[in-house]
């Protein structure tokens, strides 16, 4: 399969990914982002004033002995402050028009990214810790970074140019001696972007090995222990901590440069002015009211803003494009339906049965399949080969905790093996789209879920288009016609499943599953809460019924009823009828002596 493209740690295409994630996001979003900026505009307003009305306060005002001029200009000064207040109250609802939707973008982009890869069979690049990770944490950071970002940094792109604007409308000249040092900084904390957002990606994917070995160790602590690994286990889980160590510590050392950013952008202009102003004030150049209204641009305005652009904003920018960078990555489908090996298909010889005519393909074929879970797991199948023809009639036995369910899951294609080859009617399951693969196949399994609703919902939910006859054959062959009638017929409610028996709830989901088209029913386990009577009933009508029958067997009887019995022993998977295993297999004798024991009464149904 053609897998999306990973960038490394050094490689910015990571980053642009995440850009273009967010940028792409947010091009749906223009009407509240423009009015984001326009009620920006109209909070800029003290930052535009607030030196030019200083300095007319003192020239015009105060140094003129005129108070009261003073005081008013700065009322003025205060009142564009309640306006820019007014403004930001006002800009909420515009940000939360375009943080929100945003949010539920990339949650929908994680999902359907993280279902596709699933389905694709790709385990490599599946990790469903790693899925819920960025379901949660990356997701929601990334909407609150972006939210953050919009917030702060419009307010201060708006600052700067505001006071900058201010400053060549009240002294002319001394805007050069501003821009002269502010240029090179704002060109270096351009350049030191794509450096720090390396180092940063760099230490978001050592965090990340590091969640990932410690994870894989605690799915193999029980084999770790086994082999004595404990040493080689801690020897790779130290390297990749410091490996994060490293990645954390170049961080650190690309970051100390953004200091110089604000002492050459923010400090460097204020005292060239400072340097500058006797002499300025000496010629009449200006007068102390705008030396005074310049410092505060410098002071109040553009410093803070330099200084805050380039440390809180500055770490928010790479965290974003980093943590968006990761999405991007990971939340992309395949870009290419998965490819199978010259095994997934069935060979020319297989195609003929043994006179030359065309064979008849089995139900399910089942072809040297092994699965673990996990690539240093011990297999829970190993090399597991058989075949369910049409009409045929499979249980499968073992002990607690063998994997039979596991199993069950493999051949209903919930599932993907990590070697081998499981085919249903000819076709490999891993070829089949989802549909197609839910249609044809139905699991059963031990808790049966009935949601809330009419009986006929319930039973018919597989195939609405049943007919009253169909769901009369149904409940009766399966033993549920009793508790139909009892719940009142086809159009009762079932307001509260919980209220049902564990008994009931099974019958209404093996009516359910025999009025399906699927031809390949699973019961895991499914009758375990129904009498000896009432699932030897059951049994007998799925097997009845066209298609074939696979039977996790709860009871000795659903193992003597199946025309072959596959026993999971471990590594050592066997398959026979009832007789042959019981003179084979001293494994298979103690489960049916075990079996034929006194047990507690089932539920009533």
């Amino acid at each position: 399969m053609t897998k999306p493209r990973h960038a490394g740690p050094n490689d910015p295409g990571g980053i642009r990914a995440g850009r273009n994630l967010i940028q792409g996001e947010l091009r749906h979003r223009k009407g509240p982002l423009l009015r984001v900026l326009a009620w920006s505009a109209l909070e800029g307003a003290p930052a535009l004033l607030s030196g030019a009305l200083v300095a007319a306060s003192l020239d015009q005002g105060f140094l003129a002995g005129r108070n009261g001029v003073g005081f008013a200009l700065l009322a003025v000064l205060g009142l564009a402050m309640l306006i820019r207040v007014a403004a930001t109250y006002a800009m909420f609802p515009h940000l939360a028009a375009v943080v929100e939707p945003l949010r539920d973008a990339l949650v929908r982009r994680v999902v359907g990214g993280a279902l596709d890869t699933a389905v694709s069979g790709d385990r490599a690049s599946t990790d469903p810790t790693a899925a819920v990770a960025r379901l949660t944490e990356q997701v929601e950071s990334c909407r609150n970074l972006t939210a953050s970002l919009i917030r702060t940094l419009r307010q201060l792109v708006v600052t700067i140019i505001a006071a900058l604007v201010g400053l060549a409308v009240l002294a002319p000249i001394i805007l050069p001696l501003v821009l002269l040092p502010l240029l090179p900084a704002a060109w270096l904390f351009v350049r030191l972007l794509g450096p720090l957002a390396a180092r940063r990606r760099a230490l978001v994917l050592a965090d990340e090995r590091i969640a990932t070995d410690t994870g894989r160790i605690v799915d193999g602590l029980r084999d770790v222990i086994a082999l004595g690994a404990q040493d080689r286990v801690t020897a790779e889980l130290s390297t990749a901590i410091e490996a994060q160590a490293k990645a954390a510590r170049a961080l650190a050392r690309a970051s100390a440069l953004r200091l110089l950013i604000v002492g050459l952008g923010g400090q460097l202009p204020l005292l060239i002015l400072l340097l500058a102003a006797p002499r300025l004030l000496r010629e009449g150049t200006l007068s102390p009211g705008e030396v005074a209204g310049a410092v505060l641009y410098l002071v109040k305005e553009l410093s803070p803003a330099l200084r805050t652009l380039t440390a809180t904003v500055g770490d928010w920018i790479l965290e974003l494009g980093v943590v968006a960078g990761r999405l991007a990555e990971s939340g992309a489908p395949p870009a290419t339906p998965p490819s199978h090996t010259p095994t997934d298909a069935p060979s020319a010889a297989s195609l003929l049965d043994a006179n030359g005519r065309p064979a008849r393909p089995a139900a399910l074929a089942v072809r040297d399949v092994t699965f673990a879970y996990g690539p240093h797991a011990a297999p829970v199948v190993q090399n597991l080969s058989l075949s369910v023809p049409e009409r045929g009639h499979l249980a499968i036995v073992g002990p607690s905790g063998i994997g039979k369910s596991t199993l069950a899951a493999l051949l209903a294609g919930l599932l993907r093996p990590l070697h081998g080859t499981i085919l249903l009617r000819g076709a490999p399951i891993s070829a089949l789209d989802e549909e197609r693969l839910r249609r044809e196949i139905a699991v059963v399994p031990q808790e049966a879920y009935v949601f809330a609703g009419t009986v006929r919902e319930n039973i018919a939910y597989l195939q609405p288009a049943a007919t009253d006859a169909e769901l009369d054959r149904a409940v009766r062959l399966v033993g549920c016609r009793d508790l139909v009638a009892r719940l009142g017929g086809y159009e009762a409610d079932i307001p509260d499943p919980a209220a049902l028996s564990a008994g009931e709830r099974q019958l209404i989901a093996l009516a359910r599953t025999f009025v399906s088209p699927a031809r390949l029913v699973i019961l895991d386990e499914a009758t375990c809460h129904l009498d000896p009577g009432t699932e030897a009933l059951a049994e007998t009508a799925f097997a009845a019924r066209p298609g074939a029958l696979i039977v996790i067997a709860h009871r000795m009887d659903s193992a003597r009823r199946a025309d072959q019995i596959l026993l999971m022993d471990g590594h050592l998977p066997t398959v026979g009828t009832h007789e042959d295993l019981l003179t084979r297999s001293p494994l298979y004798t103690d489960l049916i002596g075990h079996w034929s024991q006194p047990a507690t009464p089932p539920a009533r149904t």
